[in-house]
């Protein structure tokens, strides 16, 4: 290609962040001007990273990280995917051997004006700086670190577009700018920008600095580096930034004014590196992300040789096909008409991701958004996460990271995935040690799970999904250690030292001993113990309990010694059987609940303690506590009931004796509200409580007995807790309990007694003529005999009719 004719001056290319329009814009205009070096908008540290840009083994999306040294907390990223303008630009430069740097305010001083602003009363920074600019022309969102207070950041190509009437901006680039020809030929590439740069001038007119004052200190130093790069280059030079900064970049201003703005900045020292970006990243508005809205079509866009929207319409149809939906080739046809047809309505030359949108919703989804949902969540965002080779620096601790996660493989990734481990396996116990790890050190990549299938101890299920801001999480735990297992270890120890609470040295133990770390276990049981011997709070000791409990089942499957904590747990079992009937006295209804959910706890604790802890009999010793806690009257309601409940459940409680202390407790002397209370201590909660009143006819009718005579002037107090109560239970259960009490009492059911009262039972019954209507099916769907299916037809209606 011959080289274009171009006016004196750095060309400036002033472009829409992430817009593939502006990469095309971009790329045309370098092919024909061939500048003799390339300056890109962005922090100049990272420089010397730019050649891992031309590296095979780098797939965008991708995005330079900048941290604090001494707070890797204090971060800010630069993402930049596949159609990112500067993309596009470095790789042209590195390409064609032309130099590439860039040129805006370095990250060693964004970082530390991003940590004055927080620092600021009444300011709270505006979150994470994400390194695109806010009003360079494609992200719109939250202001940035640094933002006046009260000045929302504008899109000024947004701004543009909807002027136009176009919901897209990116369309309104391309329909306006990029398809307009001259006599059947295309424009000038460089005439785009020059049109831009006239409107962007316009734009700051009125809008100022759009909300950023900070972008005054950004171009002057952007001025700084241009005059140094015309100097080295002349002005053979190409400039690719955001389009508002174009008409900063060519004010004419003296160097002593640039220096002027730029003297006093904070500075701290920043390292960069690159890290893996995602397009679900790209689609978030604050925070980390870039703020567009469809990344994945942003992607087709740039990638399509031709035929965008046929290319695209058959993605979906794959997509929907995968998910077992009948979507054949005519419903791409079709939905290609209908989007050319609604571009043709509305005015465009082609179609936009607006059309396509509506073409798919009336074509392939049957006019349903619940289908479309999943077209917008796997291609018009999209999962793709980006890769960067070995070579790029990192925190030994990520580069320590990195080794596990390929010797595991567990390959990070950006869509949701349910893990199963069986930890009878070294792979998989080696994956649940990295992963607790991690945990530690507040690296969130997995989170447990509910498994689907056994929930014992050789079993875990995580739920992982890698996030870019991870990098961010693990360059603040790198302070910590090199590796995950000695950072992990050093934390927990710090943790151990500095915990003030029992439950969460106890809380603490537990995930050491997940996570395997046998050299911080030590300084955690020294914690424990002292904290152990020094609090005499009943309810703290309740708290601390269930952890120690789960913590030993673990020694057999991992093969660790427990017997220390074992110890403690058996102490602090005997000190909590002593402490609590005094504690359960004298409570209010919020201590009491508080309380029935200590006791919960502590009952299933004992049970996994039983035969492991050295004192023995402490089922004993605990059932008990409960016989004290269940006849006490001083003892709250809602924990009298529970007790009665966790005793009848373990078989040390016969049905005649929890029949009688519930007929104590709903007795007409006992106020209402205390009689409610009980009740939902003994059926409260979804732990099966609604089925032993739908199998205990006795119970049902002691409750439906109190319930009909408690006064009117009081039911409304009691009415919020059973409803809280019941509503616990499944819809199923609810159901069949308010059957049984419509249907009443059955006939030859056995009474239950209140307070010398009979109360008749709710027995279920036998309707015998609805149960022989059932037996010529039966017989019929058994294949019996043939003359079911006479009786059968007739046998149907009934059965219909009955549900």
């Amino acid at each position: 290609m011959t080289r274009a004719a171009r006016p004196v001056g750095p060309l400036l290319l002033g472009v829409r962040h992430h817009g593939p329009g502006s990469a095309r814009a971009v790329r045309a205009a370098l092919e024909a001007t061939r500048p003799q070096a390339v300056l890109i908008e962005g922090p100049p540290e990272g420089d010397a990273l730019l050649p891992l840009a031309a590296d095979e083994r780098m797939r965008p999306p991708v995005a330079l990280l900048a941290h604090a040294v001494d707070d890797p907390g204090q971060a800010a990223f630069w993402p930049l995917a596949a159609f990112s303008p500067e993309w596009v630009a470095i790789r042209w430069a590195l390409a064609h051997d032309v130099p590439v740097r860039f040129i805006d305010l370095p990250a060693a001083n964004s970082l530390a004006m991003t940590q004055a602003a927080e620092r600021e009363p009444g300011r709270d920074g505006g979150g994470e700086a994400d390194g695109t600019g806010g009003t360079d022309g494609g992200v719109a969102g939250e202001p940035a670190p640094g933002c006046s207070p009260g000045h929302a950041p504008i899109d000024p190509i947004g701004v543009l577009a909807g002027t136009a009437g176009y919901d897209d901006p990116e369309r309104w680039w391309e329909d306006v700018v990029e398809h307009r020809t001259q006599g059947g030929e295309a424009v000038d590439p460089r005439a785009p920008f020059a049109a831009l740069a006239e409107a962007m001038t316009a734009l700051r007119d009125v809008y100022g600095d759009g909300g950023h004052p900070r972008d005054a200190v950004r171009e002057a130093y952007m001025r700084i580096q241009l005059r140094k790069a015309v100097k080295e280059f002349g002005d053979d030079i190409a400039v690719v930034c955001g389009a508002w900064h174009v008409p900063a970049l060519g004010t004419r201003t003296t160097l002593a004014a640039d220096r002027a703005l730029l003297k006093g900045l904070p500075k701290l020292k920043a390292e960069l590196t690159w890290v893996p970006w995602s397009h679900r990243r790209l689609a978030r508005h604050s925070g980390y992300g870039a703020g567009i809205d469809s990344p994945g079509w942003y992607g087709h866009l740039f990638g399509a040789a031709d035929r965008p929207i046929e290319r695209w319409m058959t993605k979906v149809a794959g997509l929907l096909r995968d998910e077992d939906r009948f979507v054949s080739s005519a419903h791409v046809i079709e939905a290609v008409r209908l989007a050319e047809t609604l571009a043709a309505l509305r005015g465009r030359p082609l179609a936009g991701l607006s059309e396509t949108i509506d073409a798919i919703r009336a074509v392939m989804c049957e006019g349903s958004d619940v289908p479309l949902a999943l077209v917008r969540d796997r291609l018009i965002v999209g999962e793709t996460l980006g890769e960067v080779p070995d070579t790029a620096p990192a925190v030994p601790l990520q580069r320590d990271l990195t080794r596990q996660q390929r010797t595991l493989r567990l390959k990070p990734e950006a869509l949701e995935r349910e893990l199963e481990l069986d930890l009878r396996k070294d792979t998989d116990a080696a994956r649940s040690r990295l992963l607790h790890r991690l945990r530690i050190l507040a690296v969130g990549w997995g989170e447990p799970a509910t498994g689907r299938g056994s929930t014992g101890t050789f079993r875990e299920s995580w739920r992982l999904r890698w996030e870019p801001e991870l990098y961010v999480q693990v360059a603040e735990a790198g302070t910590w250690g090199t590796t995950v297992l000695s950072a992990a270890t050093a934390k927990a120890g710090a943790q151990a030292v500095s915990a003030t609470a029992l439950a969460e040295v106890t809380a603490l133990a537990e995930r050491c001993l997940l996570a395997e770390l046998p050299e911080a276990l030590p300084v955690v049981m020294r914690a424990l113990a002292d904290r152990a011997a020094l609090d005499v709070d009943v309810g703290h000791l309740a708290d601390a309990l269930p952890a120690l409990a789960r913590t030993l089942r673990y020694g057999d499957v991992r093969s660790t010694d427990t017997a220390a904590l074992g110890e403690v747990a058996a102490g602090l079992a005997e000190r909590i059987c002593v402490g609590l009937p005094p504690a359960c006295t004298g409570l209010d209804a919020d201590g009491a609940a508080e309380l029935r959910r200590k006791v919960d706890g502590v009952h299933t604790a004992i049970g996994l303690l039983a035969g492991t802890v050295p004192a023995g009999g402490l089922r004993e010793r605990w059932a008990a506590v409960l016989h004290k806690l269940a006849a006490r009257d001083t003892v709250a309601g809602v924990i009298r009931g529970r007790s009665t409940r966790l005793l009848l459940d373990d078989g040390r409680l016969e049905e005649d004796d929890a029949a009688r202390l519930m007929g104590l407790a709903l007795s007409p002397g006992t106020p209402p509200a205390d009689a409610a209370a009980w009740i939902e201590g003994f059926v409260g909660g979804a732990d099966g409580g609604g089925m032993l009143l739908v199998h205990d006819e006795r119970l049902l009718g002691l409750v439906d007995a109190w319930l009909a005579g408690v006064p009117a002037d009081t039911f409304t107090d009691v009415l919020p807790l059973l409803r809280r109560t019941f509503s616990a239970y499944e819809a199923g259960v609810r159901r069949t309990l308010g059957e049984l009490v419509r249907r009443g009492p059955a006939a030859g059911a056995p009474a239950a007694t209140v307070a010398g009262t009979a109360a008749p039972g709710f027995g279920p019954g036998l309707d015998e003529a609805r149960a022989d209507a059932v037996v010529p099916v039966l017989r019929l769907l058994l294949g019996l005999d043939a003359e079911g299916a006479e009786g059968a037809e007739n046998a149907m209606e009934p059965l219909g009719a009955t549900g």
